[in-house]
């Protein structure tokens, strides 16, 4: 067995055939990197169930000149991830056979372990968070992650490592779903779809922050925790049909989009706002083609979420407002980087209050 190095790598020979005196030998040459330091990642390397996700060893990488080495300490489980392992059709975009990218995992917080010569925003030492999703490679299901400049901003000291995970990818985009594209006003009739999954618990309190009436659609057992955050009203979807009940809304933020674009359009306001933010690829060719013609032939607005990933003012504004209480994170469980694909599981039965949460614990020895 050959000699661990005390940092946990092994010694990388290099062998080739050498000519000497005219006569050829074999011979070993010490590699330019002589010890591989190892970290532990989850690795996708098939489309399928949460099973083919496996914990393994993968060399630690080494940032680019813009780029800033993070020991990842806490990532969130989306359902794009979810969607991703599964081989779904925008996955299947970058990665028709297989995954593209190997190691999944989008939004995270960590802390600063080296950076490349161009960084300028960070050093060693700086807690961040940020949303590594297209185009910045994914990778965060990792002890470490290398990360673009642009991607990263410096965490919230009052959060800690499991809050602030939750927060780049799935606030940023309610938040600018509601305000931007959805032009939410106050006093207007707010309905959340999928109001009570990582999106939807951001979505529901950003509504009540801007002044809105909400109403959150989810399964029965997700009814009260909607409550708790602020929901006005609550609708079990597997008892009720908001697009037949009569009700008509201002904006309806859609992140479980299944239905025909024309049952979205007769649960609208005469002015409302229809914002796609996920779904079926069907529902979302219908926003494209049919909800472009609706939009324009009529006051009604059909249309697909706004995302400026990891805006900075935007992810200050969060922070504000996690700091007053008013935009919390909705934790339901954590789980350890060796449990991945248990996350992985009860997300997919879909019974995540709010955000499932994987984190990574590291030996400072």
């Amino acid at each position: 067995m050959r000699p661990r190095h005390s940092q946990g790598t092994y010694p990388l020979p290099l062998y080739g055939i050498l000519r000497m005196k005219e006569r050829w030998v074999f011979a070993c040459f010490p590699s330019k990197q002589v010890w591989r330091k190892l970290v532990k990642a989850i690795v996708c390397t098939e489309y399928g169930p949460p099973d083919v996700l496996q914990l393994t060893e993968v060399e630690r990488p080494t940032p680019k000149d813009d780029e800033a080495l993070v020991r990842v300490h806490a990532v969130s489980v989306n359902a794009g991830d979810l969607e991703t392992l599964r081989g779904e059709w925008h996955a299947r975009f970058v990665g028709p056979i297989r995954p593209r990218y190997k190691i999944l995992g989008t939004d995270m917080a960590g802390r600063v372990e080296a950076v490349g010569g161009n960084v300028k925003r960070f050093q060693p030492g700086d807690e961040v968070w940020g949303d590594l999703s297209y185009p910045y490679g994914y990778g965060t299901f990792a002890e470490y992650v290398c990360a673009s400049e642009n991607a990263l901003a410096l965490k919230p000291a009052s959060m800690t490592f499991e809050e602030a995970a939750t927060y780049p990818h799935s606030a940023i985009i309610s938040l600018q779903s509601l305000r931007d594209k959805g032009q939410i006003q106050r006093g207007q009739q707010v309905l959340i779809n999928g109001a009570g999954g990582g999106m939807g618990t951001f979505a529901v309190q950003l509504a009540k922050y801007f002044g809105a009436e909400v109403t959150g659609v989810d399964s029965a057992m997700k009814l009260d925790m909607l409550r708790s955050i602020g929901a006005d009203h609550v609708l079990d979807y597997t008892q009720e049909d908001y697009t037949k009940s009569g009700q008509r809304y201002d904006l309806i933020f859609d992140v479980v989009a299944y239905r025909s674009v024309l049952d979205y359009r007769r649960a609208l306001s005469p002015e409302g706002v229809y914002v796609w933010v996920g779904g079926s690829l069907a529902t979302l060719l219908q926003v494209v083609f049919l909800g472009t013609l609706i939009s324009r032939m009529g006051s009604k607005k059909i249309g697909l979420n706004a995302w400026d990933a990891n805006n900075r003012e935007d992810l200050v504004l969060l922070a504000e407002l996690f700091e007053s209480g008013k935009v919390v994170p909705v934790i339901d469980r954590c789980y350890p980087l060796s449990e991945a694909a248990q996350a992985f599981r009860y997300l997919e039965e879909g019974h995540v209050l709010g955000k499932a949460v994987i984190t990574v614990a590291h030996n400072m020895t």
